[in-house]
């Protein structure tokens, strides 16, 4: 089912992008009816407009639906203007030459963390994590190190709508652990993903953070159980501390979208 939205006309067209974009594949017509809360011709009205304005690409011979051209040319515009990743392209390669594992760029996309960016090591490891997926921030060590550096109010707006769904046995599974977990992050400055979202799947993360604390993103290093430890990755934070800090640097002149909420921002 559709989440609702108070957004009028673009926001529920909006979610039926979202609706699209969320099969990973070409998609029928009778799937998106069979799990949107519109009813059939309030959705074929959005489909056919969001089609004829190339949000949405048709293919006559299979009868689905995916993303269009023109939200792609949307998408690499946001890419480009809109996120830490062109900022931080040498700064990723710098980094994932030097210590020879995956790493990630992530923000803050509402409730989720959103992969900006990745670079694969010597050694790739199949993932979920790819650019442009969102993931849980709850159970994934750069989600939980933005979290930690949320102001209270956004904090706690995230936290309540985490779902704290159990991945693996070691996954929190509460807002308490979380908060808990949380704690421990801002006095340490970094964090750690402990199989809590793929089983031998492990990390070390570190915020991305302007001059005054505000959240701009997050970095990574991710290996599996059977390469390292977290000891071993715990090594890795003074580079991943001095990458944040040229990240920051560079940043100092782009225009980034704050993170808050609606709950914080009242709209």
């Amino acid at each position: 089912m559709g989440r609702v939205t108070g957004d009028g006309t673009v926001g529920k067209a909006l979610e039926v992008l979202d609706q699209v974009a969320a099969f990973g594949r070409p998609v029928r017509f009778s799937e998106l009816l069979s799990e949107s809360s519109f009813p059939k011709p309030t959705l074929y009205r959005f489909v056919q407009t969001l089609t004829n304005q190339q949000m949405l690409a048709y293919d006559p011979d299979r009868q689905t639906y995916s993303p269009g051209v023109r939200l792609v040319r949307l998408a690499h515009a946001a890419w480009e203007q809109s996120t830490l990743a062109p900022v931080a392209r040498p700064h990723i390669d710098a980094l994932s030459a030097a210590v020879g594992e995956t790493v990630h760029l992530a923000q803050l996309d509402n409730a989720q963390v959103l992969y900006i960016d990745k670079r694969n090591s010597g050694h790739p490891v199949v993932m979920y994590s790819q650019a442009g997926k969102v993931g849980p921030a709850y159970c994934t060590g750069v989600g939980k190190v933005m979290l930690a550096f949320l102001d209270e109010a956004s904090a706690d707006a995230v936290i309540e709508q985490q779902s704290f769904h159990v991945f693996t046995e070691h996954t929190l599974d509460c807002a308490d652990a979380l908060r808990a977990e949380l704690a421990d992050i801002r006095q340490n400055g970094y964090g750690f993903d402990r199989e809590e979202h793929e089983p031998g799947i492990i990390c070390v993360a570190m915020p991305i953070l302007t001059e005054t604390g505000r959240v701009l993103g997050a970095l990574s290093v991710t290996s599996t159980t059977r390469r390292t430890n977290l000891a071993g990755l715990e090594a890795f934070v003074p580079i991943l501390k001095e990458t944040a800090h040229k990240i920051t640097r560079d940043a100092q002149n782009w225009s980034f979208p704050d993170y808050q909420t609606k709950e914080t921002t009242g709209i």
